[in-house]
């Protein structure tokens, strides 16, 4: 089910390498790679969720309200993330070029199609 849904937003993203869903904790719920690229999408989602709770702790301290989407855009990475819940997040990786506006998009409307099935 939820490698269906991933497939789908890297399919119809121009640039789109790889998508994730994981939990906040860093454990891989499903994931779904366009290629065998020099990246493991497992490996980042871990990394960016540590870099996400640092984020959602700032947002906290300076009550500014929940956070819902964070990027990080790299020299040879873009990856878009989605906040579904304060236990899963959604994300979608885009070489560099890629349509991150379009990545935004399908990431916010596929989010209530995910969360229905976690």
């Amino acid at each position: 089910m939820f490698k269906e849904i991933l497939q789908d937003l890297v399919e119809r993203t121009d640039g789109g390498v790889a998508g994730l869903l994981m939990a906040s904790d860093g454990i891989a719920v499903d994931q779904y790679s366009k290629v065998d690229g020099p990246f493991d999408i497992e490996s980042v989602g871990m990394e960016y969720s540590v870099v996400l709770k640092g984020v959602q702790r700032a947002a906290e301290m300076l009550d500014t309200g929940a956070t819902n989407e964070v990027s990080v855009k790299t020299e040879r990475l873009t990856t878009v993330v989605r906040l579904l819940s304060d236990e899963y997040f959604v994300a979608l990786t885009l070489e560099p070029g890629g349509n991150v506006g379009k990545a935004r998009y399908l990431l916010r409307v596929s989010a209530p199609e995910l969360i229905e099935n976690l």
